[in-house]
């Protein structure tokens, strides 16, 4: 999931509920279409800013790790870089094809497995891994608590006893402010290439506790310009609400932190950020 960094968050006075309510769409719908902007746009954001976290949690496990939405490999490759044996899964067909570009450019560390699938009903044998982890806000993708209760339980299934399962949530999406067709930022897709520009609108559905992010990219190289628009759908999830819903997956929270070096969480916090373990 992508998010723009904190400073760059247009916020709202207004507070009520929106008057209409936002069409309903799967979690997974727009990934294919957004793949290939996705690397442009997170470099100007997060970066890299997460993936120390993610290299300090998986350096003392002794076995794979399986990275629930993996998506292009932002954060796959640096760890299989640094020798760690990670299973990637992902969706989104689009996407994989790019880790996989990724892959075959690798060379050192160990290669990942990349897998097409649904988090739902992951493809893993019961008890087969010691560390699961759902960075950038990938369980926010599900929509609504039919699917997320799935993806718990099969995480529960496929984990170790007393397994490792770390995630975190996108800590200000409930704060988001709505807007209409705002340029949120431009760019060269790489020096002297397409200029890349974002055009984004913002509604909120409160009632179904959903942030819907309305993306158009335009992209031009020379007298060529292409349009890509897609419509990418977030659930607001509280740290609490997420507690719960651990805990009736068989997890008990071990730590709650507030950002990539283990600060206090709270309302400010750069990311809302669990991890538990399977109990």
């Amino acid at each position: 999931m992508t998010k723009r960094a904190r400073a760059a968050r247009p916020r709202s006075s207004r507070t009520a509920k929106t008057g209409s309510r936002v069409p309903q769409k799967e979690g997974w719908h727009g990934w294919d279409d957004y793949a290939d902007f996705y690397d442009w746009e997170n470099a100007r954001t997060l970066g890299q800013r997460d993936v120390p976290f993610w290299l300090r949690m998986t350096a003392a496990v002794d076995g794979p790790v399986l990275e629930l939405g993996c998506g292009t490999g932002r954060v796959t490759m640096p760890l299989a870089h640094a020798g760690v044996r990670i299973v990637g899964v992902d969706r989104s067909a689009e996407m994989l094809a790019r880790a996989r570009r990724r892959v075959r450019r690798q060379r050192r560390g160990v290669a990942p497995t990349l897998v097409r699938a649904d988090i739902r009903a992951l493809p893993l044998p019961d008890a087969s891994i010691p560390m699961v982890m759902a960075p950038y806000g990938i369980l926010q993708s599900l929509v609504n608590d039919r699917d997320l209760k799935a993806t718990l339980k099969d995480v529960a299934r496929v984990v170790e006893p007393d397994g490792i399962f770390a995630l975190e949530l996108v800590a200000d999406l409930p704060a988001w402010g709505e807007y209409s067709r705002k340029v949120r930022m431009r760019g060269q897709r790489a020096p002297g290439g397409s200029r890349i520009t974002l055009i984004e609108s913002v509604r909120q559905d409160r009632d179904r506790g959903v942030t819907v992010f309305d993306q158009e990219f335009v992209e031009t190289l020379g007298r060529t310009t292409r349009r890509r628009a897609f419509t990418l759908t977030f659930r607001t999830l509280t740290v609490p609400a997420m507690l719960r819903r651990l805990a009736a997956a068989g997890f008990r929270a071990e730590a709650l932190l507030g950002d990539y070096d283990g600060g206090p969480l709270g309302l400010e916090a750069e990311a809302w950020i669990i991890v538990a373990r399977r109990v």
